[in-house]
């Protein structure tokens, strides 16, 4: 992340976080001298996002196709996924945006009833809790992504000494968003 252009770092934030005024920020601020640092500037910029920042952050949100089932008696799974897209859609048609929720810690089992739970509770909010809630939730999977795009960043690293690491940083970036590749994204199709 530091050693990269400003271009490229905003575009590897991207990946992290939809909006261009945060990724524009946390760029502006490198060098970070350690991974905490970098995650505290991530918290920082994510707490500053205005109404627009946030929905821009929101649009961009890929929806991802549905986990696999983990064992679950097919009849259960599809009707857990007929769920969840019932609650989605009530959702968007609700608050005028994507659902979004951090999986961080939540056991791959444990995923779709954890969504389901999330978005029912959720439900219930009034639009500017609703909002304050789905901030608070793309900053934790911001945080999330930025710590996990580091960590592959530093493995490459570690594995090719000579590879520009900027670059290749960069390029697995620009593939996740073009690729809408997020495996913590909680979507399903509706």
């Amino acid at each position: 992340m530091n050693s990269a252009t400003p271009r490229e770092a905003e575009t590897a934030l991207l990946a992290c976080c939809g909006s261009r005024r945060w990724a524009r920020r946390v760029a502006a601020h490198r060098p970070y001298p350690d991974l905490d640092a970098l995650l505290a500037a991530c918290d920082e910029a994510a707490y500053d996002l205005s109404p627009g920042d946030l929905a821009e952050a929101l649009a961009r949100e890929p929806l991802d196709p549905p986990a696999t089932h983990h064992g679950a008696p097919r009849a259960t799974y599809v009707a857990a996924h007929t769920a969840l897209r019932a609650a989605h859609a009530a959702y968007e048609s609700r608050f005028g945006h994507t659902f979004v929720v951090c999986l961080d810690g939540i056991a791959p089992d444990e995923a779709l009833d954890h969504r389901l739970t999330a978005l029912r509770s959720r439900l219930g909010n009034d639009p500017e809790e609703e909002r304050a809630v789905a901030a608070e939730e793309l900053r934790r999977l911001a945080r999330g992504r930025l710590t996990r795009l580091a960590l592959r960043h530093a493995r490459a690293a570690a594995q090719n000494p000579s590879a520009d690491t900027a670059q290749t940083a960069t390029e697995a970036a620009t593939q996740a968003v073009a690729g809408h590749s997020r495996p913590d994204s909680p979507y399903v199709p509706v």
